[in-house]
């Protein structure tokens, strides 16, 4: 990737992809937790408290996973806390023991068209972590177009921001898409987006080919191009994974100024 200078400010608001409801009340000697997924896919659900009683009961029942658009409630029973004492929360995508296999995806831009890669698998500016080690960055330009690489369900949109710069600082604040493919249990990311840059909406059902987006230059980007991610579920993270095949091509053959086409 080519650096450039930015002189944006940091958003003030932040976006999330989606909301869980986690709810917590106390009733006579009964602690409950309600917990509710809104999208379509499984999540897996983190809890943890400074109180020793109420971590005790947490370890035993998080992390927890809670089906598409399914709820669940806890209850702990207890005559210690007259109100809801702290507790935090956390939500990860996918369902770690579901079954799992690399996907077979098509390229994530219309058919027809060609793109020069800027950063493969395991690229040594961004793509070195567990979180991005097989994504893809493909080069394209702010309003190209951005197509499903899979069947599946938008479970994650952020759209609101407008801006990115060069400095790490910049990473939490890209827009971008998840999707969820039941067939193969795997997620696709598709990040740095243009502001209001989605087509489609949390809970749309999406086809392969179809579009979904436009490409941007928000976050953590050094020049506008599209970052392709395919994520998998595992016990309290989500992981970057490589791909069977994407388009015509093996995974690890998109290495740097790769030509792609479609």
């Amino acid at each position: 990737l080519t650096v450039t200078s930015g002189c944006n400010q940091l958003p003030k608001e932040r976006f999330s992809q989606f909301m869980p409801e986690v709810r917590t009340s106390v009733s006579g000697d009964s602690l409950m937790i309600f917990i509710g997924n809104p999208i379509a896919s499984p999540l897996q659900f983190l809890a943890s408290s400074e109180i020793e009683t109420v971590q005790e009961f947490l370890s035993d029942s998080f992390p927890l996973v809670v089906a598409g658009y399914a709820d669940t409630t806890l209850v702990f029973i207890t005559d210690e806390f007259p109100e809801p004492p702290r507790i935090r929360f956390g939500s990860l995508l996918g369902d770690p023991n579901a079954p799992f296999s690399p996907p077979v995806l098509e390229l994530p831009f219309p058919k027809g068209k060609s793109y020069t890669v800027l950063q493969g698998y395991n690229g040594s500016f961004s793509h070195n972590t567990d979180f991005s080690r097989y994504a893809i960055d493909f080069n394209m330009a702010i309003g190209d177009t951005i197509t499903a690489a899979a069947d599946g369900y938008v479970v994650g949109v952020v759209e609101g921001y407008k801006h990115g710069g060069n400095s790490p600082k910049w990473r939490d604040f890209a827009n971008y898409l998840t999707l969820f493919h039941p067939e193969s249990g795997a997620f696709t990311q598709y990040v740095h987006l243009d502001y209001m840059g989605s087509l489609v909406s949390l809970g749309d059902t999406i086809f392969a080919g179809q579009p979904i987006a436009l490409s941007g230059n928000t976050g953590f980007s050094t020049q506008p191009h599209l970052h392709f991610n395919v994520l998998r579920p595992l016990h309290d993270q989500v992981v970057s994974t490589p791909v069977k095949s994407i388009g015509h091509y093996r995974g690890e053959e998109l290495v740097k100024e790769f030509f792609a086409e479609n």
